[in-house]
C-alpha cells in the first residue's frame, strides 16, 4: 500500500557539469523503519539525501519527492525541516562556544513576546536530551563534551524541530565503539517512538546489524533494496551489489614478501602535552622493518595519533621529554615536520578535510604540497614539471578525477584520500604513516587503499598504520602493537593476533 510509505523518490535525475550524479533513481521508505543507503564513494549517496533536504532545491534536479502522501518542492532546507524532515551530517553542524540549549533551539527558538524565554528553553532542552538519553546540564558549552555526545546534541536538535524523519550522514564514522553501539541503541529507540532514519553508511556491520531495509546505489542509479526479513544482507553480498563484482577477500595479499633490517624505531619515548603539562605518551618502544605494515592498535584515547604526530616533530602540540628517534640507521630529533618529511618521513593524517587538504585547491595544488623545493625553478614554481607529477599520481593510484584542475573538496571521500596519499609520495618517504587510512570510504575505494599499501611494502617502504577498525588491522599488518594510555601493552605477530588477544592488551594498561 502507498500509505505505508512516508518517503517516495521517483525517478530522480541531477546533473552537474560534465557528470550526472543521479541517474533516474527510485527511493522508497517505510513509515518507522531503518532504512540504510549504501554504495561506493560516488554513487550518489549524498547528492541524493541533498535532493531531499532542499540543499539542491526544487528545479534543478527532475524527478518527484513525495513526502507524506504530498508532492514536495522544497526550495531550501527550511523548507524541508518545516515538513518535518531533519538531516545530521558527518561535520556536526554546531556552535562550540555556546551551550547544549543554545544549539538545541538555535534557529527556531522560543518565544515571549519579543524576546526569547530562556527558562522555558533550558526546560524544554533536557526534555529532549532526556529523549536520547543524555543525561547532563543543558547550560554546559558544546566544546566541553566529546564527539559522541555532540553527536546526541544532534539528535536532540532535530528532535525539538518534531521531526518525521531522520537523515544520518556517517554517524559512526568518527565514534568509539561504545559511543557507535549507544548511537545505534538511539536509533532504535527512535523507531519505536515512530520516527523513521535514513543512514548512510560504509560500516557494513552496522548496516547488517541495524537495518531493515538496503538500498544500494551504483554510479548514480538504484541497483536494488533488500529486506533484511526476506533477502539476502550479508555483507559480501551487500559488496557485490555496491561494486558490481564479488571481493572474495577485501584485504588483498601479498604473494610475496621481503621485509628486512629495521627501518624506523622509537625507544623508551615519553611526551607530554605543551598546553597541559600531561603525560600523553609513556615509554614507548616500537620499530617497523623495511618493507613491513605494523599495526598501532588501542581504543580511542589510547594515544596512536599523539604517538604519531610527536615522532613527526609537531612543534605545537607535543613535546618529547626522553627517548631516542632512529630513521633509517640515524638517531634524529626532528623539531618540525618540515625536518622529519626531509629525512624521509612521512604522516596521512586522519583528518584528510581539516589537517590533511585544501580543499578549495585543485588536485594538481594538492597532490605536490608536500614537496614544493623539487619543483622550483628559479624563483617560480616549474608548472609543466607540476602537471606532469600530478597527471602520472593520478593514474598510478587511479585518483578518480576529470582532471587535476578538479578542486579536491568536490571529490568523493575516497579519491581525497588517494589525494592526501600521492601528496606524501611526492615527498618520496621512506616511512610512511597512515593514520586511520579508510575512515568513511567505501569498501571498493578500501580496497583500491590496501592494494597501494602492498604495493608500497613490495618497493621497500615502510608503513605504520594506525586504525579502529580491528579487522582492518589483523587483515593488513605483518605485525602490530596494542596502546592503553599512553603505553604499549603488547606485540603480537599476525599469526598469533586475534581479536580477543587484541582486545585483552587494549584494555588492560
Amino acid at each position: 500500500m502507498a500509505d505505508e510509505y512516508i518517503l517516495e523518490m521517483r525517478n530522480i535525475t541531477k546533473e552537474f557539469p560534465g557528470v550526472k550524479a543521479l541517474n533516474n533513481v527510485n527511493f522508497k521508505v517505510k513509515k518507522g523503519e531503518i532504512h540504510c543507503l549504501v554504495g561506493e564513494n560516488g554513487a550518489g549517496k549524498s547528492t541524493l539525501m541533498k535532493v531531499l533536504s532542499g540543499v539542491w532545491k526544487y528545479g534543478s534536479y527532475t524527478g518527484d519527492i513525495v513526502f507524506d502522501g504530498e508532492v514536495q518542492q522544497f526550495k531550501s532546507i527550511a523548507d524541508s525541516e518545516a515538513k518535518g524532515i531533519a538531516i545530521i551530517y558527518q561535520e556536526l553542524a554546531l556552535f562550540p562556544e555556546l551551550s547544549v540549549y543554545e544549539n538545541i533551539f538555535m534557529g527556531h527558538e522560543i518565544m515571549n513576546g519579543a524576546t526569547i524565554d530562556w527558562n522555558k528553553t533550558i526546560v524544554e532542552s533536557q526534555k529532549y536530551l532526556n529523549k536520547v538519553r543524555l543525561y547532563l546540564d543543558p547550560s554546559l558549552k558544546v566544546k566541553a563534551l566529546n564527539t559522541g555526545k555532540q553527536q546526541l546534541v544532534e539528535i536532540a536538535k532535530a528532535l525539538s524541530k518534531n521531526c518525521k524523519l531522520l537523515i544520518f550522514d556517517e554517524p559512526t564514522s568518527s565514534l568509539n565503539e561504545d559511543d557507535s553501539e549507544n548511537l545505534l541503541n538511539i536509533m532504535r529507540e527512535l523507531r519505536e517512538q515512530g520516527i523513521t532514519c535514513i543512514m548512510i553508511s560504509h560500516k557494513l556491520r552496522e548496516v547488517t546489524a541495524i537495518a531493515d531495509t538496503i538500498t544500494v546505489l551504483r554510479d548514480g542509479s538504484t541497483i536494488c533494496s533488500l529486506d533484511a526479513k526476506t533477502d539476502d544482507i550479508s555483507e559480501a553480498n551487500i559488496i557485490k551489489n555496491m561494486v558490481g563484482r564479488t571481493i572474495d577477500d577485501i584485504y588483498p595479499k601479498r604473494t610475496e614478501k621481503n621485509i628486512s633490517d629495521i627501518m624506523f624505531e622509537v625507544r623508551n619515548l615519553t611526551a607530554e602535552d605543551r598546553e597541559t603539562g600531561r603525560v600523553i605518551l609513556k615509554d614507548v618502544s616500537f620499530n617497523v622493518r623495511r618493507g613491513e605494515i605494523v599495526g598501532l592498535q588501542g581504543l580511542m584515547g589510547a594515544g596512536r595519533t599523539e604517538c604519531a604526530l610527536a615522532v613527526f616533530g609537531n612543534p605545537y602540540k607535543y613535546k618529547i621529554t626522553t627517548g631516542d628517534v632512529w630513521l633509517d640507521g640515524e638517531k634524529v630529533n626532528f623539531k618540525n615536520p618540515k625536518q622529519a618529511i626531509k629525512k624521509g618521513l612521512a604522516y596521512v593524517s586522519e583528518d584528510r578535510k581539516g589537517n590533511g587538504l585544501v580543499l578549495i585547491q585543485d588536485v594538481r595544488y594538492n597532490t605536490t604540497l608536500a614537496n614544493l623545493e623539487e619543483l622550483v625553478k628559479g624563483i617560480a614554481i616549474d608548472e609543466n614539471k607540476e602537471i606532469g607529477i600530478a597527471n602520472q599520481y593520478k593514474k598510478d593510484i587511479n585518483i578518480k578525477t576529470p582532471t587535476i584542475a578538479q578542486k579536491v573538496g568536490n571529490l568523493s571521500g575516497g579519491n581525497q584520500q588517494k589525494v592526501q596519499i600521492a601528496k606524501w609520495l611526492f615527498s618520496h618517504p621512506k616511512v610512511l604513516i597512515l593514520d586511520e587510512p579508510t575512515r568513511g570510504i567505501d569498501v571498493g575505494a578500501k580496497f583500491e587503499i590496501y592494494s597501494i599499501m602492498n604495493d608500497l611494502v613490495a618497493k621497500g617502504m615502510s608503513i605504520i598504520m594506525i586504525s579502529s577498525e580491528l579487522p582492518e588491522v589483523l587483515g593488513m599488518s605483518d605485525r602490530l602493537y596494542v596502546m592503553s594510555e599512553g603505553k604499549i601493552t603488547g606485540e603480537l605477530d599476525i599469526e598469533d593476533a586475534t581479536e580477543e588477544k587484541v582486545m585483552k592488551m587494549a584494555i588492560n594498561a
